[in-house]
């Protein structure tokens, strides 16, 4: 499980969250939650935040004449939300993102969806050059409500072996 409490203290706990080299069981798959709601404004500032002029993400009248009907959410957006779902199970303890692979986009998104996502992994190895950690590597889905799949994509990550990284925080509570 991903999600833990430390004793820090009398009565004092803190959560930990992430997984550790030899948490990781290839085959494993990792719902994670909570979902999200799409909204216009999410969509409409991360387009504009990252300077994507296509009008079918923020013109109703364009959208509206498209295949689709409606404004299409930026796929970048649902990227990074699917991403950023994914953290707390597969990278909160990662050194690093190492590579990503075979995005595929298999459905539109649009405003008012609920998008979750799981993980499978895929792969894992000891590191050659880095002993205390390990590589592993996960496929990861994204998911409407309804169960249709709207993407996957293939990440690579660099992962502390337990035991090798004691974070500033926690350092202080130690004897």
């Amino acid at each position: 499980m991903s999600y833990r409490r430390k004793q820090t203290g009398p009565n004092r706990y803190r959560e930990d969250i992430g997984r550790y080299y030899e948490n990781f069981v290839v085959g494993d798959i990792y719902e994670h939650r909570p979902g999200r709601t799409i909204t216009s404004a999410d969509n409409s500032w991360f387009t504009l935040l990252t300077m994507n002029t296509h009008p079918l993400h923020f013109d109703t009248v364009y959208a509206s004449k498209s295949e689709f009907g409606r404004i299409v959410v930026n796929s970048c957006l649902t990227l990074s939300i699917v991403v950023g779902m994914s953290v707390s199970d597969t990278s909160q303890k990662a050194i690093a993102n190492l590579g990503w692979t075979d995005i595929d986009l298999t459905q539109p998104v649009f405003v008012g969806d609920t998008i979750y996502a799981e993980s499978e992994v895929l792969e894992k190895r000891e590191s050659e050059s880095r002993k205390s950690q390990g590589i592993v590597g996960i496929r990861t889905l994204g998911l409407k409500s309804d169960g249709t799949e709207f993407m996957t994509f293939k990440r690579s990550i660099l992962v502390p072996k337990a035991g090798q990284t004691v974070d500033d925080e926690e350092r202080k509570y130690e004897d």
